[in-house]
């Protein structure tokens, strides 16, 4: 739980630059560890959160023997750890091209972390660098151990189809009624197209507004297989690959499984992957 400052600390405080203040003040309410009212009241307690350098000495906040201009710069630090954490791994699922940017978000006022000597950001397993999302922060070194995630956004600007101008559901997509423009690919689910093939003649399954970004969700499935129709079976598998034929026992939707029926009356399901083409992975 958090302390409230003693005499000592509160004149230590007061002996700080104007600026060096408010930078650190401005640090604590990103990171929530204060709420924004105790901020605008004096002498309200302060939470300490301190970090070291990996392979550094710990450096103790609102302690007398404590620089401020190093902790400054050690909240800087941290900042700056975690804004490449995040920009790394943005990069790993990001097109080349893409510009790529990184906005840390607040921790949730509630939380009262106990002060720390040594912070350690890291990325939580499983967790992809895309849209919004989250980094881990926990303490290494300090009375009580935490363990916490931080929001974050990542956006990765690159070059899409947008709508010309507002189309209605069902829309029949010709080359007039989009254009190419920079756009956040991480802001929505779905792929974005970079090229016409993908979307040219095809129907909208929703209203897409002028502007927006085209993406696979906006769009019906196409139906590739009809019931009864012979169709090709892929079947692979750990190094090896076997072509078939068979019958298949319903509609095939682009992506989606149908079931195919061989002529010794075998039944698979496999998955739909283009004009009489399904796929089974073994």
């Amino acid at each position: 739980m958090p302390q409230p400052c003693t005499s000592s600390h509160a004149r230590h405080a007061q002996a700080l630059p104007a600026l060096l203040a408010g930078a650190l003040m401005s640090v604590w309410l990103m990171f929530g560890l204060v709420d924004e009212a105790d901020a605008q009241t004096p002498g309200a307690p302060r939470l300490q959160l301190t970090m070291a350098p990996q392979g550094g000495a710990a450096a103790q906040a609102g302690t007398s023997n404590s620089e401020p201009s190093a902790l400054g710069a050690l909240d800087a630090t941290l900042e700056d750890r975690l804004q490449t954490l995040a920009m790394a791994g943005a990069r790993q699922v990001a097109p080349n091209q893409a510009r790529v940017e990184v906005e840390l978000g607040r921790l949730d006022p509630r939380l009262r972390l106990a002060p720390c000597a040594q912070i350690q950001p890291y990325l939580p397993p499983g967790t992809r660098m895309w849209g919004r999302t989250r980094l881990g922060l926990r303490c290494l070194a300090g009375v009580t151990k935490w363990n916490v995630t931080l929001p974050l956004t990542i956006k990765v600007y690159g070059q899409a189809f947008v709508a010309a101008a507002d189309l209605p559901a069902g829309t029949l997509l010709t080359q007039e009624q989009l254009r190419l423009a920079e756009v956040d690919i991480a802001g929505e689910a779905g792929a974005i197209y970079t090229q016409a093939e993908g979307w040219l003649g095809r129907q909208l399954a929703r209203p897409v507004a002028a502007g927006e970004a085209l993406r696979s969700a906006d769009l019906k499935l196409r139906q590739w297989v009809q019931p009864g129709d012979r169709v090709q079976v892929m079947a692979t598998g750990n190094g090896y690959a076997v072509a078939g034929e068979g019958q298949a026992m319903g509609v095939g939707l682009e992506g989606q499984d149908v079931r195919v029926r061989f002529d010794n009356g075998r039944m698979v399901t496999a998955r739909t992957v283009g004009e009489r083409r399904v796929e089974v992975v073994l």
